[in-house]
């Protein structure tokens, strides 16, 4: 298995920006020092979901900042963008990480329609984009002489400069929420990023994944290149005890979740699609031992998050993006992150 770091830092205070970016930075080299696999980067405007703001920014600074571990986006929400300009941004980050990027796209947040609005579009435009600006980002990054005319996007240039560093251009992965879009995905061997579920469910859709990939067509060693690259998503806090975990986060959790839930109340366009986040478990929804049918996030002691990992690795999971979303101090992140390098990581490698 390879373990990822989801730098996703809900930071809600405005007047310490400065000292939060920084600490996403210094977070960013310790997950490497850690012997971590990968880090990725959220996308979220206007309410300190994501600190940072802009990953694409970002993510130069991690570029330069890290040496080996792999780069993800989990996601950039495609439709907030034009794509010409992403796949120029994109080769450039990948000639500064000297190959190492990952571009996980979606149509954007489920939930926050706000994003939408405050870009000057739509949640059902940015549905109806999705495919397109994807396939124009791809012949952006590998064609020359490009003529585009699609139904959103009408462009000819000659070519996109600099080239992406990784050839024919940097592995492209699907934000999938539901089974069509995954079975979508599927049929065309693009790699997915799953959020979500229970374990069982998560080995479920890994499953349909794979049978739809064989059904298509697919040869054997594709089908395992496409599951060597589908990562899962879950939150992760551990400490020494259960207790001390299920302290330290879940209170948290659920008031971040609160206080973004009025903000979506008060921003959200009611005619617009939205989707309702579902309330964060509590300590008493957690079982005494790891419930494989329940949604639980990987929090605990690390006895208890090792026990649920191996269930996840039973499942079919090879690859797990795992976030406390900035929720517990600096300190305390720092030990749940060194207790997942030390006590669990070893024995999943």
């Amino acid at each position: 298995m390879r373990f990822g770091h989801f730098l996703y830092p809900m930071k809600f205070d405005d007047t310490r920006d400065q000292q939060e970016i920084q600490a996403c930075l210094d977070e960013a080299q310790l997950v490497e020092e850690l012997g971590m696999d990968a880090i990725w980067l959220a996308e979220h405007y206007f309410t300190g979901e994501c600190v940072y703001g802009d990953p694409l920014v970002f993510a130069s600074a991690v570029a330069v900042k890290t040496k080996k571990i792999m780069l993800g986006f989990g996601i950039l929400e495609l439709p907030l963008h034009n794509p010409v300009r992403v796949a120029i941004q994109t080769a450039l980050l990948d000639n500064l990480c000297q190959g190492r990027l990952v571009v996980g796209t979606g149509r954007g947040s489920n939930y926050n329609a706000y994003e939408y609005v405050g870009f000057g579009t739509t949640t059902g435009l940015g549905v109806a984009q999705l495919d397109e600006a994807e396939e124009l980002l791809v012949k952006a990054w590998t064609e020359d002489n490009v003529t585009f005319k699609g139904q959103f996007f009408d462009v000819s240039f000659p070519s996109v400069r600099p080239r992406p560093h990784q050839k024919p251009h940097p592995p492209l992965a699907r934000a999938c929420t539901g089974d069509a879009s995954l079975v979508e995905m599927a049929k065309i061997g693009r790699p997915v990023l799953i959020r979500g579920n229970s374990i069982n469910v998560t080995g479920k859709k890994i499953k349909l994944y794979r049978d739809t990939m064989s059904t298509a067509g697919f040869s054997e060693e594709d089908v395992e290149k496409s599951l060597n690259q589908l990562w899962v998503w879950r939150e992760m806090h551990i400490a020494e005890t259960d207790d001390q975990a299920f302290d330290d986060f879940l209170p948290a959790h659920y008031h971040a979740y609160a206080h973004l839930e009025g903000i979506r109340s008060e921003w959200n366009p009611p005619e617009m699609e939205i989707s309702i986040q579902r309330a964060p478990l509590g300590a008493s929804d957690y079982a005494e031992t790891p419930d494989p049918d329940t949604s639980e996030n990987l929090v605990g002691g690390y006895k208890r998050v090792a026990e649920q990992v191996a269930l996840m690795r039973d499942a079919g999971v090879r690859n797990l993006m795992l976030t406390n979303r900035g929720l517990v101090s600096t300190e305390k992140a720092k030990k749940s992150l060194t207790l997942l390098s030390e006590k669990i990581m070893p024995s999943f490698h």
